[in-house]
């Protein structure tokens, strides 16, 4: 299976990894990657672990979010931009854009995310 994140890269040699050990997301965007990723799989445990604690979705938003995305028809990600969010640094920034097909209709997310290290790995912390 190719991954969500990038048609050209395996899922088992990109994201999975990640899902299965968030601390192997060396920066902000592979975070951001992997979190798309976890939403086209409906990977709902994953989207809420790599979500910072201070913002993380409640039970019931959880569930919502999980409807959500199996709901929708996701079709690519695009990154724009990030800023900071190395091995180093401990805030960046990721701006992207998520297509996805909803009622019939392409919708998209444009987003400039912040993310944060929390528990020495990153986090999504919110949108800016």
């Amino acid at each position: 299976m190719k991954c969500p994140c990038n048609p050209y890269i395996d899922y088992k040699l990109c994201c999975e990894r990640i899902h299965k050990d968030i601390h192997l997301a060396n920066t902000s965007e592979q975070l951001m990657r992997s979190r798309y990723s976890a939403f086209v799989l409906a990977n709902i445990n994953y989207l809420q672990k790599s979500h910072h604690s201070k913002t993380r979705p409640s039970n019931r938003e959880k569930k919502e979010i999980l409807a959500w995305s199996r709901s929708v028809t996701w079709v690519k990600i695009d990154v724009l931009n990030s800023s900071l969010g190395n091995s180093t640094d401990s805030t960046g920034t990721v701006e992207f854009k998520a297509f996805f097909i909803e009622n019939g209709k392409m919708e998209v997310i444009h987003e400039n995310s912040k993310f944060l290290r929390e528990n020495n790995h990153w986090v999504y912390f919110k949108a800016n």
